[in-house]
C-alpha cells in the first residue's frame, strides 16, 4: 500500500501578520514556519498509524514549494514519513497546487492520498477536491476516522447537524480533520533518521494558475472596551442597540 501526505508550509499562529508591496505580498521576515497542523497532526499521523499496522506500507510526502519549505519537510518526514517530493515552484492559486500535487500523485501509483481539511493561513479547503478530480478517484472530506479493511475504507466524515459513514474502494483521496488521530512529537531516532531519508526535488509541470493575489487587507483594529457602571441599565441598553447593533 502507497500512502501520499500533502504537507505545507503555514506561518506559526503566533507570528505577526504584515504585509509588503503595496498589501499584495506576505512579509516574511521574523516569521516562524510550521507543518500545517491539518497535515501534521491528523494527515500524517493516520498515515503513520497505517503503517504500523501494516509494515509493508510506505509513507510519501508532497509538499509544492521552494527550498525554504525543505526543513518542515524534513519535520515531517522525522515524525514518520519515508521519502518526500517537493515541487520546485512558488504559487498561491489551489488549482495550480492541486495539478502539481495531481502530477506527483499519477506518476507514483498512490492507494490513499490525504490532505488536511485546509491550510490555516488561506483557509481555502479546495485542494483535496481539485486533486481527486484530477486523479480521477473519489473524495470524502472533513473526514474524522479512516478504518482500512482490506481494500475498502470506511470514513466517518462531519456533516451538517451530524456524522456521515461512507465505505469506498482504494484509491481514495480524503481531506482529514480534528478526531483522525492524535498529536504527535517527533522522537531523537526519527530526528537523526529524517537527515538521510530521500527529498526528491521535481521541476513543476506545465500548469496555467487560475487566480491571482490582488491585495490582502488586516482586519480593522478593535474598538476600545466601554465600560457601563452595573445600576446604568438604560446605557448598556442604548449601547446595545445604536452602537452595537445586537438589539
Amino acid at each position: 500500500m502507497k500512502i501520499l501526505v500533502c504537507v505545507s508550509k503555514t506561518p506559526d499562529t503566533t507570528s505577526k501578520i504584515a504585509f509588503t508591496d503595496g498589501n499584495t505580498k506576505f512579509d516574511e521576515a521574523g516569521v516562524q514556519w510550521i507543518i500545517n497542523p491539518y497535515d501534521e497532526w491528523y494527515s500524517l499521523v493516520r498515515a503513520i498509524e497505517l503503517k504500523e499496522a501494516n509494515p509493508a506500507a510506505t509513507i510519501h510526502l508532497v509538499t509544492v514549494g521552494n527550498a525554504d519549505a525543505e526543513p518542515i519537510i524534513r519535520k515531517a518526514l522525522a515524525l514518520g514519513g519515508d521519502e518526500a517530493i517537493r515541487v520546485n515552484t512558488d504559487n498561491s492559486d489551489a488549482y495550480y497546487i492541486a495539478a502539481q500535487i495531481a502530477e506527483v500523485a499519477k506518476q507514483g501509483g498512490y492507494d490513499i492520498i490525504f490532505t488536511g481539511k485546509e491550510t490555516i493561513d488561506y483557509n481555502g479547503s479546495s485542494i483535496g477536491g481539485m486533486v481527486a478530480e484530477l486523479v480521477d478517484a473519489p473524495y470524502i472530506s472533513l473526514a474524522t476516522k479512516f478504518d482500512l479493511n482490506g481494500n475498502t475504507a470506511t470514513v466517518v466524515r462531519e456533516i451538517e447537524g451530524g456524522e456521515e459513514t461512507a465505505e469506498v474502494a482504494l484509491p481514495v483521496v480524503v481531506s482529514c480533520q480534528k478526531g483522525m488521530a492524535e498529536q504527535r512529537i517527533p522522537n531523537m531516532r526519527g530526528i537523526m533518521a529524517a537527515r538521510t531519508k530521500p527529498l526528491k526535488v521535481v521541476e513543476p509541470a506545465a500548469v496555467d494558475a487560475l487566480t491571482s493575489i490582488a491585495s490582502f487587507e488586516l482586519p480593522p483594529a478593535k474598538a476600545g472596551v466601554k465600560l457601563v457602571a452595573p445600576d446604568n441599565v438604560a446605557e448598556l441598553v442604548r449601547l446595545l442597540h445604536e452602537e452595537a447593533k445586537a438589539i
